[in-house]
């Protein structure tokens, strides 16, 4: 998949999520693309972190997201018997794809689902979001943590 498929996507996302809202509500909207995606996120992220740290998977990802138009950096934070990372990207693709379906940020339809999808599909792994370049940060920050194995 390569950026304009990965924007098309997005889009596809939005759109859906925001006919969906107008019909039934914000948070039917969340409960039907919210369907499947922990199994998808344990399908597609799982080939890279089970049998590693969270570090070396996510790492594993970049190129990958770098077709997408992310440009993403990844920190390894592991520390006190848990394993942790941060996943810091500079450049959001979907930002100004999301006000053309009139959401003002991407984040709860887009990064947060994927973090609840993260959560949910590895259980005993946390995740929030530090920071977000809808909100005027410079970068978005993830953080995901685990016990380590």
């Amino acid at each position: 998949m390569d950026q304009s498929q990965a924007v098309a996507m997005f889009r596809k996302k939005f759109e859906m999520y925001k006919k969906i809202m107008d019909e039934k509500g914000e948070a039917k909207a969340w409960e039907e693309l919210f369907k499947g995606y922990p199994e998808r996120q344990k399908q597609n992220l799982g080939k890279f972190i089970d049998n590693a740290s969270l570090a070396e998977g996510f790492s594993k990802g970049v190129e990958m997201y770098k077709q997408f138009g992310m440009e993403m950096q990844i920190v390894d934070i592991s520390n006190r018997g848990m394993d942790g990372v941060l996943e810091i990207q500079r450049v959001c693709p979907v930002l100004t794809v999301s006000k053309e379906y009139g959401f003002e940020k991407p984040c709860h339809i887009i990064c947060e689902m994927d973090v609840e999808a993260t959560k949910e599909a590895f259980p005993g792994t946390s995740g929030e979001i530090l920071a977000r370049q809808a909100d005027g940060a410079c970068v978005c920050i993830f953080k995901y943590e685990r016990k380590a194995k």
